[in-house]
């Protein structure tokens, strides 16, 4: 059974979007997305250099924009379960048919603005724990004021806060955590700070008109799986101010009898995070052009299995 997990902010570099754009079409299709959400996403994919799209309001549709385009790029192909991490989950609504990759862009688009106006409140931002016992350092974090954002499984957390808290953790690193990893965003995301923006996320949703998902959707609010378009959007909406449970994803992945697992472009933060949580399922992250014919290897061996 294979699965199909789009990555969350801070995944991008510069340039990442330059190969894919050489494919036929691409970059007619990222053209007019484009001008449908008013971004220069081939500029901002080619171009710009890392702190351009460590910028909130352009990451977030980047990432949706590359995960789409890179997951077209498979053919046609039928996933057991699909999911992404942040706002991942927005491209892997675009995967099920909830919403079309249009709706799915101008969505982001709204959500990295309104993300981005959240932010520029306060300086916050967020780390990665990189080992120790999870109840240990959640304990930890919440003594020192922080939220952790992130419980992403395989002995990793990501702290959210301000930044004057995030150095006072990385000064006082919970029992056990080897490393405290500062990210490529601009915000303490999925936790109160972002309050703000699930209004104005909720009322660019209730624009849109969801279908049910084609794929089994599970939901990073708590693993669960959704069978509706209502209740996909409605998730989609509440989890910018909510931690992401990707550690939850995984257990619903091994208990749905996954056995592969690709991660779109840009690919590779939740292939590790897989590597570790789930042995024996096999893992591809799809990074360039170059890795979509393993990838279709991988999908003709797992998909309907």
């Amino acid at each position: 059974m294979l699965v199909l997990v789009a990555p969350g902010q801070g995944a991008q570099t510069p340039g990442f979007l330059t190969p894919w754009l050489e494919l036929p079409g691409a970059a007619d299709r990222v053209a007019a997305w484009s001008d449908a959400i008013g971004l220069d996403l081939a500029h901002y994919g080619t171009k710009a250099d890392a702190e351009e799209i460590r910028d909130t309001a352009v990451a977030q549709p980047l990432l949706v924009a590359a995960g789409i385009l890179s997951g077209a790029a498979l053919g046609a192909s039928t996933p057991g379960a699909v999911a992404g991490h942040s706002v991942g989950e927005i491209t892997a609504a675009a995967f099920a048919s909830v919403l079309d990759d249009t709706s799915a862009l101008a969505l982001v688009r709204k959500r990295g603005l309104a993300m981005a106006d959240a932010a520029a409140v306060t300086e916050t931002g967020m780390s990665a724990l990189l080992g120790g016992d999870p109840e240990v350092s959640v304990a930890h974090l919440e003594k020192l004021g922080l939220t952790p954002a992130n419980v992403n499984g395989a002995g990793q957390i990501v702290a959210a806060g301000t930044l004057e808290q995030l150095a006072v953790l990385n000064e006082d690193k919970p029992e056990g955590v080897r490393k405290v990893v500062p990210l490529k965003v601009a915000g303490a995301f999925h936790t109160h700070h972002m309050a703000p923006a699930v209004d104005a996320l909720a009322k660019a949703a209730a624009e849109l008109a969801p279908a049910d998902p084609k794929f089994t959707y599970v939901s990073n609010k708590d693993g669960r799986t959704v069978a509706t378009g209502a209740e996909v959007l409605e998730r989609l909406v509440g989890q910018v101010a909510n931690p992401v449970r990707w550690d939850l994803c995984m257990e619903t992945f091994k208990e749905l009898g996954a056995t592969a697992l690709i991660e779109v472009s840009p690919g590779g933060t939740l292939v590790g995070l897989a590597k570790r949580a789930l042995p024996g399922v096999k893992t591809l992250a799809l990074k360039t052009p170059d890795d979509l014919d393993a990838a279709r290897e991988l999908i003709a061996e797992h998909a309907n299995a």
